[in-house]
């Protein structure tokens, strides 16, 4: 028996079309046994109820036997689908129709995958659950083709876990247009936290640099801080004005610490994809 699917009676019409509809959506199909489309219809429905289990209830009025619900739904012919949200009819249709428009017609109004993962994350967010969190946001991340609001979070979730150099490259992409409030605190939150992970080597390393720009041996030393200090995106950056002058500084080394850290980040990352791309450019 499956628990998406619920035969209709004048006794659950009230808990099951209308309380339950502010928890999901509610498709309601109004049929009749002499309805030979409406036998065409069901089981179409009944197998998109059992693919999105779960997103939608499907609610099967035997129009003939429960006459008083069809005849307060309005419904005319037969048959008749109606979709409930928040206990209003928000779309539908009648007469026979092909599951692809159907399945068209679900998705304008049923809540995305992504969103769904997403307001799962919320809930670990909230608890401090941020290894739970983290996967779900990686997943919307990419299901949203990498959505703000989506990337903001995951942001902060990925400073909860410093992985700041990840955290950094997902903020980065975010538009200008997007960088609201919590952007805003998100990147506060981020640089401090990147800030409190710097040992009293690193920050010397960046006075001395910021004295002398201009020395590689400095450049290096500060370089290797930085990657060995999850700060992946600064120890590139430094790496490629390196080797972009010498390919072979301290014998390949710095070319060396260059690739290994494009592979610690990972074909995907886009701090990685970017900085592959300078890499490739200056070789070819």
């Amino acid at each position: 028996m499956n628990p998406n699917i619920v035969e209709i009676t004048p006794e659950n019409a009230q808990t099951l079309l209308v309380e339950e509809s502010y928890k999901r959506l509610v498709v309601i199909d109004f049929w009749a046994s002499w309805c030979e489309p409406c036998k065409s219809l069901m089981p179409i429905l009944e197998a998109l109820a059992d693919e999105y289990a779960g997103q939608f209830l499907l609610a099967k009025v035997d129009s003939e036997a429960h006459q008083g619900i069809a005849s307060q739904f309005g419904v005319r012919s037969l048959p008749t689908v109606m979709l409930m949200k928040d206990g209003q009819p928000v779309d539908g249709f009648t007469g026979l129709k092909p599951e692809p428009e159907i399945r068209e017609l679900l998705n304008k109004v049923l809540p995305k995958l992504w969103d769904l993962k997403f307001n799962e994350a919320s809930v670990h967010v909230q608890q401090g659950e941020w290894d739970q969190a983290y996967t779900l946001l990686s997943e919307a991340y990419e299901l949203s083709g990498q959505q703000a609001n989506i990337a903001i979070t995951l942001t902060g979730v990925l400073t909860q876990l410093k992985r700041y150099s990840e955290a950094d490259s997902i903020l980065s992409l975010v538009k200008m247009a997007d960088q609201d409030p919590l952007y805003e605190q998100v990147k506060a939150e981020l640089e401090l936290a990147q800030q409190a992970q710097k040992t009293p080597e690193l920050q010397a390393l960046e006075e001395q640099f910021a004295l002398t720009p201009e020395d590689k041996s400095i450049a290096f030393q500060l370089a290797v801080q930085y990657s060995q200090n999850e700060f992946k995106k600064e120890a590139l950056s430094l790496l490629y004005d390196i080797i972009r002058s010498d390919l072979n500084y301290q014998e390949g080394e710095a070319k060396k610490i260059y690739l290994d850290i494009l592979a610690v980040l990972g074909k995907g990352d886009p701090v990685a994809i970017a900085f592959q791309r300078k890499l490739f450019t200056l070789l070819y």
